[in-house]
């Protein structure tokens, strides 16, 4: 089966401070591929997005940086696999011919009317396996918890974060788990502006929605693991209050050059066999 074709174009904006295409705008064209290839499909693929779907997880691998170009960015997507109340979608990004990131988005689809899960219909599972494809699956990361200490950043929800089922889009999520760990890496390690740091990996669990509210949520951050070059570290998006975790997220950041001692020193404290806070 031929994978779906979106044609996706970038926008300047879309750049970070290093003259690259920020990690967190990936999600942002996934996901206006995932969208037109729902739509371009038959009425029962159109009305899962006006009854309801849920992002609950994404694996995001970045291959290579992708600087902005008038020319869009080609991304192939299929149906990875299909459940009985869930499937997953694959994709991979190419800028021109090259093979700038691969991905999967687990989806459930939703009752909005009722507020519940539902099971696909079989209609649904029908026309979805049409587009079934196959790839290389992405390398899974260990997942880890007591993120209950750590490095602690408080979270502002805005307003225009939210999607048009009243939520936090799951884009933003990504945003959230960026703005602290820039902050993580500002504080405790002394970034500096100028220096380059990659995000290769990020995988992203989505557990409850997120909304609206003046009170901020919070991000906790620890460190997950140590390499040469590179450190994975384990975020917790969460009410500071109650304890409520709403998603959690692992990324792995690569730098140019090996880490310093002064810097594996601060990273080994912020691990999660030693974090404080």
């Amino acid at each position: 089966m031929s994978p779906y074709v979106h044609r996706c174009p970038m926008r300047w904006a879309d750049m970070d401070a290093q003259g690259h295409v920020n990690n967190a705008a990936y999600l942002d064209y996934l996901q206006e591929a995932r969208v037109a290839f729902l739509l371009s499909g038959a009425r029962p693929l159109h009305r899962l997005l006006d009854t309801g779907t849920l992002v609950v997880n994404h694996q995001v691998e970045y291959l290579k940086p992708v600087t902005f170009s008038d020319s869009p960015l080609t991304i192939n997507l299929w149906v990875d696999e299909i459940g009985g109340s869930r499937f997953s979608i694959g994709y991979e990004v190419y800028d021109t011919a090259d093979l700038a990131a691969r991905a999967r988005t687990g989806i459930v689809p939703f009752d909005l009317v009722n507020n519940v899960l539902r099971r696909l219909t079989t209609e649904e599972r029908e026309l979805l396996g049409q587009a079934r494809g196959s790839a290389e699956p992405l390398r899974p990361l260990p997942k880890v918890g007591g993120l209950d200490k750590g490095h602690r950043y408080p979270l502002s929800v805005r307003w225009s974060d939210l999607d048009s089922y009243g939520h936090v889009n799951n884009v933003k999520y990504y945003d959230y788990v960026q703005e602290a760990r820039i902050s993580f890496m500002t504080t405790t390690i002394g970034w500096e502006p100028e220096a380059v740091w990659m995000v290769a990996r990020q995988d992203l669990e989505y557990l409850k929605p997120i909304d609206f509210r003046t009170n901020p949520y919070e991000v906790g951050t620890a460190v997950a693991a140590l390499g040469n070059r590179s450190f994975t570290l384990a975020a917790e998006i969460r009410d500071p209050t109650e304890g409520t975790v709403y998603a959690t997220a692992q990324t792995v950041v690569v730098g140019e050059s090996p880490l310093r001692a002064d810097q594996r020193s601060v990273l080994d404290h912020w691990s999660l066999a030693n974090a404080t806070g």
